[in-house]
Formats: C-alpha cells, structure tokens, sequence
C-alpha cells in the first residue's frame, strides 16, 4: 500500500483468493447479462452542491412533485419502516427500473458481488456515506449491503439526487436521507441523521468532498475512536485530507481513490471526453465545429475536454500553471495563452483546475456577448458566480441549469449550471465509468476494514498497484479483450510476477 509518498506499505497487501484475476470465469459471468433492455429517463440533470459539486441526472418526475419539505412528512416503506426521508417513497418501483438498467452498464461491481459475497469481506461494516445518489451509487449501495455491510446514507450535493432512486433505496431497507432541492439546512441535516442515531455507530466513511468527515469531526469527534477509516473519492476532500494528515489531525487512515489510476485515468480523461460534449449540447444545442474555446487546466480532465472539442472542429486554447501539463497541452497542439489574452474572443470558457476564482468578474465584465462559461471541476468555486448577484446585473432563466447574466448595455453571458459541475450538473456520465469508480471505492473499503492493525497508520494512502489492475481486469470482458500471459522466462527476465503488479509505484500511465 503506498502512503502519501508513494513508498511504502505496497508489499503488505495481501490479495484474497476471491481477487484472484479470472478472465474466462469473467467472460462467463458477463455473457450471462441481462439482455432486457429498459428505457433511460430521457430528462435533464438538475444539479447544485451547498459546498463543492459533483453531481448527477434528475428524473423529470420532479416536476409535479409537491413542495412539502420530506422533513414534514411521515412516510413509511412497504414493510412499515420509517427510518429514511426522501421527496416519495411511491417513486420507489420507477426508481427500481434506474437500478436494474445501470447494473448491466456495471459489470466489475456486479462481478464483485457474485464472487465476494459468500465470503461476506464487510461483514460487521457499519458504512456511513454520503455521496451522490444515483442509481449507479444505488448499485454500489446494494453491493456494500451484499458483501455484509449496514449502510446509511446522504448526499454530498443538494441538487444531485434522483428521487426515484432514493426511494427504491428506502424502500429496499437502506436508511438514505437525500431528496433533489434540499436547503443547506436540510443538507446539514440529513448528514446529521446518518450519523447521530441511537444504537448505530459507523465504523467507516464512505466520503465525496470531505463534508461527512467535517461533520463528524466537527460535532462528534468521539466517533473516531470506532472508525476504522475513510475512503474519499473528491480532489476537494482528498486535499482536505490532507491538510489534517499536514496539521497532524487526522486521527484514523484514509484511501485517496481519487489519484488512484483507475479513477484518474477513466473517471477524469475519458469519461469527460465524452461528458463535455453531451453538457453543453443538452443545455445550449450549440455547433461546435470553428467556435473559440479556452480551457482552464490541463489536467486528465482538462485533456478529456481539449481532445473532444478539438475534434468536433473548435479552436482550443489551454491555460496552465504547471509548465509540465502545459507543455503537454503544446505537444498535443493546443495554443498556451493567459486568460486575459483571449477572453474578449472566446465563444466558452471552461475550468477545470480545482482552484478558485479562475474566472473572476474582471474577466465576465470583458467576455463577448453570448459567451458560453461552464465549470468541469469538482468545485463550484473557479467561477467567481457571486460577483454576478449585484443588482446592475439581470438574471434569466431560460432552461433548467441554463442562466443568462445580462448586462446594463445588453450583454449576456450563458452561465451553466450556476458555476458548478457541468456534465453531471446538466446532462449524465458514462454508466460504465463509474463502475470503474465505484469498484475501486468497494476495494478501498474492504482493504480498510479488513486490515490487521498497524498495517495503516494516520495517514493518506494510495491503493496498491494490484488492486487498480484488478479494477481494470473486471472491465476487459466487455470488451471480449484477451490479455497477453508473460512466459516464466518473460517474467524473470523484467523481474515480475506473472500475475502482477506489472509496474512500479512510481510508473506514470
């Protein structure tokens, strides 16, 4: 297992035989799929976040739900349990339909499920998440509840929740407190419901952003002295992870999924190559080919962008701190510019820096009309959308997640999203990604509560090697890939196991 410094503990992870890398038990697995095939929501995301945002799709049965807050209402699943708040708890036999579709598109945690779930490696596991609730988290969910774990449930982002989905999930047994629109009161809240129950005591974190980890240190802090650890999948709650470790206050160990390989390579790169795209056509049915687009980092994410929009036939430009990605972004032939230098001229702008205030008012006031702004970044902070709520300015509505900002002279500018995550804010991700995502999330949490003591310490650590190449191998049967063996004699002349890790901790993919 590599700590923060990418170092020490690999060697002492220890693969169970349930693991072990099986690709023709694979393809049989997968070959057995459901074949039915059910319809997709056809609707539109409708996403925000109270703190950071990460978000997804919204069912368009929202719409003619009434304005009752869930807190004020008693309702109870077919089997006369209450504890759970969601918008309807009569959603739950559509939302259902969500979940079983997402699960042929999630064949890793699928697979996981059918091998892992005699053996019962969470069995004991008291998981408190707070995430998005999706259905592809809802597959997640009931592959943890599988696998023996107890979970309780909020979501990380007020906007982010499919209703139906949260609703099959009651009715399913699983207390989840999480309905679309929620206050930041009601967010606070329904974090605060997973966490201080009578009789219950989490002993791991399931985290997408850092705020259920701020929550209990803040107001129970006891409760760590039962936590096992966290598993935190954000840039923004890895980096306030972090900051504890730094500050010496980080008193249980905590897996960084999020620069894991898995999640930075598949999540990050290619899933929002594909996901930007769908965002701004779903909200602005614009063309792309010959528009002026500058892109705010040149991270996985920024080089999922960059590759997409190039070949739709726009002219990208790319902004970059680090000279490293911003020679990357030379040599993959993209224009290296200041904002300040092209923000007159650019029909979009896009972020994706996980920094804050990168689009700063100066840089709305001198934006063309109609320019198109959006965020890719995990946080709702590198547009500067509070410096827009002044009175000179008019706000308008023209579609769900799509504002126009108007100027006194009758300037517009398309603001998606209200600055926060465009694709899942406004359109949906790859149900297959976040298998990807996901599986890596179940793993990080097996290792971390079956882990001897003294394996982890406080600190940050990333997954083993191992367990990233198993993720991946749980995904080549979709693809009917067929995985070249090494030779004995191969595999002593590289210095290798024939089954892997075939590359050092430190390898760059």
């Amino acid at each position: 297992m590599e700590n923060g410094d990418g170092n020490e503990g690999a060697s002492a992870f220890h693969m169970p035989e349930w693991m072990q890398i099986q690709f023709a038990d694979q393809k049989q697995e997968f070959n057995k799929r459901p074949t039915k095939i059910g319809r997709r929501s056809l609707s539109r995301s409708i996403s925000q976040s109270s703190t950071d945002s990460y978000s997804s799709a919204a069912s368009y049965t929202d719409s003619s739900d009434d304005e009752t807050s869930p807190r004020d209402k008693q309702q109870k699943n077919s089997k006369g349990n209450s504890d759970f708040c969601v918008k309807n708890i009569k959603q739950a036999e559509f939302g259902r339909r969500e979940i079983e579709i997402a699960e042929q598109e999630m064949p890793a945690l699928m697979a996981l499920r059918k091998r892992a779930q005699g053996e019962k490696p969470l069995a004991g596991a008291k998981i408190v998440g707070c995430t998005h609730i999706t259905a592809q988290t809802a597959v997640l969910m009931e592959t943890l509840g599988a696998l023996g774990a107890q979970c309780r449930w909020a979501a990380c982002n007020i906007y982010s929740t499919l209703n139906e989905v949260a609703a099959a999930l009651a009715e399913s047994g699983f207390p989840v407190f999480a309905w679309k629109g929620e206050s930041e009161d009601d967010f606070w809240w329904c974090i605060d419901r997973c966490v201080n129950v009578e009789g219950w005591q989490p002993n791991m974190i399931l985290d997408d952003g850092g705020d259920l980890t701020h929550w209990i240190y803040k107001k129970y802090p006891n409760m760590f002295k039962k936590i096992k650890g966290i598993v935190e999948e954000s840039v923004t709650g890895v980096h306030r992870l972090y900051q504890l470790s730094k500050a010496g206050k980080l008193c249980v160990p905590a897996m960084n999924v999020n620069d894991s390989v898995t999640k930075q390579k598949f999540d990050n790169l290619y899933c929002c190559r594909e996901s930007i795209l769908d965002g701004l056509k779903r909200t602005t049915d614009m063309m792309f080919g010959g528009k002026q687009v500058v892109v705010c980092g040149y991270g996985e994410v920024g080089k999922g962008c960059c590759a997409a929009l190039k070949a739709m036939g726009s002219i990208v430009y790319v902004t970059e701190i680090d000279p490293i990605c911003a020679l990357q972004a030379c040599m993959d032939g993209f224009r290296l510019v200041k904002l300040n230098e092209v923000i007159r001229q650019v029909d979009i702008v896009i972020t994706c820096t996980g920094n804050k205030n990168v689009v700063t008012r100066e840089h709305l006031d001198r934006m063309k009309n109609s320019c198109i702004v959006c965020n890719m970044g995990h946080s709702n902070t590198e547009i500067d959308v509070a410096s827009l709520r002044t009175p000179e300015l008019t706000w308008e509505r023209v579609r769900s997640q799509v504002d126009h900002v108007i100027w006194p002279d009758g300037k517009r500018i398309v603001l998606l999203a209200e600055g926060r995550l465009l694709n899942l804010s406004c359109s949906t991700v790859p149900t297959f990604v976040l298998s990807i995502t996901a599986t890596t999330q179940a793993l990080a949490l097996i290792e971390l509560y079956n882990a001897p003591e003294g394996r982890y310490k406080q600190d940050v650590y990333l997954l083993p090697k191992k367990m990233d190449e198993y993720v991946a191998s749980l995904h080549l049967p979709t693809f009917d890939a067929h995985l070249t063996e090494l030779t004995d004699e191969q595999a002593k002349y590289l210095g290798l196991n024939k089954n892997g890790p075939f590359k050092p901790n430190y390898y760059r993919y």
